[in-house]
């Protein structure tokens, strides 16, 4: 879907502002343009999340969308990028205007990043980028280098500026030239924030009010510059047929080889979405279904970045393992605040309804709950029965997990139905507290249908051996249900590499040979963008913890892999 913006009513007025003459800072002329290239008009701003394409422009929504820590408390900034649009490809000097049309009370911001950003399972690294905008009636201005999730550099201009505004950028060599309705502001060090010729769109809404209005943007060559847009990449991959994902479905019992996948770099890293699309059959969102990334303000939904994966799965005949409805992680603030047990409650049916509601019909399977088990020696010996004491817990007690279950399948009827845990793969107390809760589930007719293994192996005392896994899934089987492994990764040292490949390949062996096994999925398939990243620093350090390296070269858990899934035992190398 793209743009069709009613150029008669917008720009008649628009372009006349546009048109204004810049200056350097210096007072005079700055250098000569080239033909400007309109980016809404016929471009796709429908995928953007919060925004909503008019006859007046592009109306950018108030997110507010924040990535909290474990534990609730923070708030980094998480805006979004306008992925499935155009972005510009250039060398030499540029210059990008837009027009903003913001009520009293909403600060409108504008950004151009030089490298999108990359989200690291709930925590998001900032790259190269800058961000201009109005706010407080003065221009401001923010560059992040890649070496901080805050901005190197802020900057404020002028004063009083009012509720219609246009903006100009100019990258002049390794300067950023700032102009304000045909006027320069200021000029700040670029530092080569846009040095890979490339900048990807974005746009935020603060303060106050609900939001504002790009009502123009464009782009344009400066003096000897050279500038193309270029729109995202097609989301079908051309695949072989000799991938992890036929051998598995040439198994005499088939089953789905998945990942867990961002919308980022499948649409910015060619690599990451070619090996995605060739490679897997199921793939399970990694953060885009989550809580605090889909609904980040009571009744705003922000459903693009997930509608990017599902329709990626569509393009490549992959099903989709939708994560998660119900977690004590990941939630936005508003979702954590004190309220009563009938509003807690509500709140959940009604995220439940909504989400699982819009992508009806286009998932396949559904973690209704995630990770419901506690930590805690105590909750297994005071009453709770291993369940985590968190916020629906305290509201609903055990029985939330029975309305989340009856919620979702009434909202999804033909999903498949998991619950999803870690840790459980191995003999002890939380999986003794599993299976009772398993029982008393199904005891009074709770909607289940399976449950996910996650299987993460972070240290030597994580690693399962494969025979007390197939215990589990068999035990399931006996009460009805289905198993699948869930979120796979086995982070290893120096020297460790057949370790890790006698892991993966043992736990998928044992969902290859248990009837009830559905599933085998990693999370994530490329240490480039893999959870177990050391984030203490920028940028930061690949863990080794999935089949591929961080160069998208296959590991031998890769071929480990393979050799699971092979007829004969041996995958072809």
């Amino acid at each position: 879907m793209t743009v069709r913006v009613d150029r008669r009513a917008v720009l008649a007025a628009a372009g006349a502002l546009l048109a204004g003459t810049s200056m350097s800072c210096s007072g005079g002329s700055g250098p000569a343009r080239g033909p400007a290239t309109d980016l809404l008009e016929g471009r796709d701003w429908a995928h953007f999340a919060g925004a909503v394409p008019t006859r007046a422009g592009v109306r950018i929504t108030r997110l507010d969308r924040r990535i909290t820590r474990q534990d609730g408390s923070g708030g980094q900034p998480n805006p979004p990028v306008n992925l499935r649009g155009p972005h510009l490809v250039f060398r030499g000097d540029l210059r990008i205007e837009a027009l903003l049309s913001r009520p009293e009370g909403t600060d409108a911001y504008l950004h151009l990043y030089g490298e999108t950003p990359v989200v690291y399972d709930e925590w998001r690294q900032e790259r190269r980028g800058v961000r201009i905008g109005v706010a407080g009636g003065r221009i401001r201005f923010d560059r992040w280098d890649g070496d901080s999730d805050r901005p190197a550099v802020t900057r404020a201009f002028g004063r009083d500026f009012g509720d219609e505004v246009r903006l100009a950028v100019e990258v002049r060599g390794s300067r950023l030239v700032l102009e304000a309705d045909g006027k320069a502001v200021g000029a700040v060090p670029g530092r080569e924030v846009f040095g890979r010729g490339r900048i990807w769109f974005g746009a935020d809404a603060q303060g106050d009010g609900e939001g504002w209005t790009l009502g123009a943007l464009r782009a344009m060559p400066l003096g000897r510059g050279r500038m193309s847009v270029r729109d995202a990449p097609a989301l079908e991959v051309p695949r072989s047929t000799d991938a992890l994902r036929d051998l598995a479905a040439d198994l005499d019992r088939p089953i789905r080889i998945g990942t867990a996948l961002a919308a980022g770099p499948l649409l910015t890293d060619s690599a990451y979405r070619r090996t995605a699309g060739e490679e897997f059959s199921l793939l399970t969102p990694e953060n885009d279904f989550k809580p605090q990334f889909v609904q980040p303000r009571r009744g705003v939904f922000a459903f693009q970045e997930g509608d990017t994966l599902v329709d990626f799965a569509a393009a490549n005949d992959m099903q989709v393992h939708a994560h998660t409805l119900v977690w004590f992680e990941a939630l936005p603030s508003w979702m954590r605040a004190e309220m009563t047990p009938a509003d807690r409650r509500r709140v959940m049916t009604e995220h439940i309804r909504a989400v699982a509601g819009h992508f009806r019909g286009r998932v396949a399977e559904w973690d209704v709950v995630n990770e419901p088990m506690s930590d805690e020696d105590e909750d297994y010996t005071n009453g709770n029965r291993g369940v985590r004491p968190h916020l629906w817990f305290e509201a609903m007690g055990e029985r939330y997990l029975d309305i989340a279950f009856r919620t979702a399948r009434e909202a999804d009827p033909h999903a498949v139905l998991y619950l999803n845990e870690y840790g459980v793969e191995e003999d002890g107390p939380r999986w003794d507290a599993l299976h009772a809760l398993l029982i008393r589930l199904t005891e009074r007719g709770v909607p289940i249908d399976g449950v996910g293994f996650q299987n993460h192996e972070y240290a030597a005392g994580d690693r399962t051996d494969p025979e007390v896994f197939r215990r589990k899934v068999r035990a399931l089987a006996r009460l009805g249900l289905k198993a699948r492994v869930s979120e796979m990764d086995v982070l290893v040292g120096a020297g460790e590499e057949d370790v890790q490949a006698r892991q993966f390949a043992g736990k998928l062996a044992v969902c290859r040979e248990e009837p009830n096994c559905t599933s085998f999925s990693t999370w994530g398939f490329t240490d480039r963008y893999g959870s177990t990243a050391d984030i203490r620093h920028y940028p930061p350090s690949p863990g080794d913890a999935l089949p591929w390296d961080a160069s998208y070269e296959a590991k031998p858990a890769y071929w480990a892999l393979r050799d699971a899934l092979s007829r004969s035992g041996r995958g072809r190398r």
